[in-house]
């Protein structure tokens, strides 16, 4: 017998029969004698005939190829000891992310409180992530802000195909960088600007769960920068009366 005894994106969970026969258990599920279940409290999703279950809380777990957000808190020989949220310091060698030769001192380049944008490269539950900035993009991050997310709410908040970010970055002119272990970098062109993608970020992070979020917060986003703009227009000048 095979089935599916779920809604798309219905709320399940643990030990919640999902589906059976032909289906595939993926995150957040598992299979007992070809049943899958739930294995946490979160939405479901399937892709082809994988059932996927993501969670509406949770902490940042890494997984290699990742793009992660982390503050330096500390600095010991060629490596960088890295916060990157959740259970787990990251490493980042030197030789991942200078290019030879380059100083004894590496505080030089990267030090206490510096935020970099990384990628993981590797993940031992044991000894913790390792990091690489060698790739596109991967750079020590200045100005802006960092935002910090549910980790769990990031692939909403980056869309299918970046459909969600991208609309955002282009409807407010901004700069962002989506760490999966949710922290969000975010460069405006001024405060309101700023204020108005932290807005827009906290909507998506607690109506995740909902249909049609990108169409609400693309409105929300047409209504709010038009009434910046309008803020912004000088006021029309008065009228000269006719003289007597």
């Amino acid at each position: 017998m095979a089935g599916i005894y779920f809604q798309k994106r219905e709320v399940v969970i643990p030990g919640q029969l999902l589906a059976e026969g032909r289906y595939r258990a993926s995150v957040g599920t598992y299979d007992v004698d070809g049943k899958i279940y739930s294995a946490l409290v979160g939405l479901t999703e399937l892709r082809g005939n994988s059932v996927k279950v993501v969670p509406l809380q949770g902490v940042y777990i890494p997984r290699e190829g990742d793009l992660v957000i982390g503050t330096v808190i500390a600095v010991a020989g060629n490596n960088w000891r890295i916060d990157i949220g959740g259970p787990y310091q990251a490493s980042l060698h030197a030789n991942n992310a200078l290019r030879r030769p380059y100083d004894e001192d590496i505080s030089r380049y990267y030090d206490v409180g510096d935020v970099l944008s990384a990628e993981v490269l590797a993940f031992d539950r044991n000894s913790g992530p390792f990091l690489t900035m060698k790739g596109r993009g991967l750079k020590k991050l200045t100005d802006g802000m960092i935002l910090e997310v549910n980790p769990a709410k990031v692939p909403r908040i980056i869309g299918r195909r970046g459909s969600m970010i991208n609309m955002i970055n282009d409807r407010l002119r901004i700069q962002t960088i989506v760490g999966q272990n949710g922290r969000i970098w975010i460069r405006a062109p001024d405060s309101a600007t700023m204020r108005l993608a932290v807005r827009a970020f906290r909507m998506i992070e607690e109506q995740a769960h909902t249909s049609k979020l990108t169409d609400r917060v693309n409105a929300m986003l047409l209504e709010e920068t038009a009434r910046l703009r309008d803020e912004k227009r000088p006021p029309a000048p008065a009228e000269n009366s006719e003289p007597k």
